[in-house]
């Protein structure tokens, strides 16, 4: 059975337009969520007229609290499922809880190396010679949980952050489609990978 989605986005929006220009994954999405009001995300979406709704961290008194905003908005919309797509506020336990397996994430790394905000940059500083990107389904810790598909990206000599981060949107904006589509036609239920 295929389901809704709601996405979580803080900024450009790049992962959410590459959902977008899917037509089967676009006419599924809900909503667009974003914690910043002038997020270019917002644009994207409105310019493909999906709803969208701000929920403002400040507006909020703790995590708890933002968490339970952004829920019942998701949950308001119908969708069912959730997609991180450059989210950059982490949600409490309350929110994991009110979509139990049903909150995909992609992250700049091969996790469990690099968790956390600054990936590329802790690739570049390590000197590895591969990074890359992974998906998985969100638990309680910060980018952790199943794991659904990670692709490599190599590291060259010459990598800056910004060329490093550009190849591994490259990967991302073909594999976050492929997944998502999976997620959405019923294909993926946050304990195996896709069939």
């Amino acid at each position: 059975m295929k389901i809704d989605i709601a996405v979580l986005a803080s900024g450009s929006g790049t992962n959410l337009q590459a959902l977008i220009d899917v037509p089967e994954i676009r006419h599924r999405i809900a909503l667009v969520v974003s914690d910043n009001p002038d997020a270019a995300a917002l644009d994207r979406a409105r310019a493909h007229e999906i709803q969208t709704a701000v929920v403002r961290w400040r507006d909020h008194a703790d995590r708890s609290s933002f968490s339970r905003e952004v829920a019942d908005v998701v949950e308001k919309s119908g969708a069912k499922g959730v997609v991180l797509a450059g989210f950059m506020r982490i949600l409490s336990p309350l929110f994991i809880d009110r979509f139990p397996n049903r909150i995909l994430n992609i992250h700049p790394s091969l996790l469990p190396a690099f968790p956390g905000t600054h990936a590329v940059e802790a690739a570049l500083e390590l000197g590895v010679r591969v990074t890359g990107v992974t998906v998985h389904f969100v638990d309680e810790k910060v980018d952790h949980g199943p794991i659904v598909a990670q692709e490599a990206v190599r590291v060259e000599s010459t990598d800056t952050v910004d060329t490093l981060h550009r190849r591994i949107q490259e990967v991302e904006h073909v594999l976050y489609p492929r997944i998502v589509r999976a997620f959405i036609n019923g294909d993926l239920d946050g304990q195996e990978r896709p069939r």
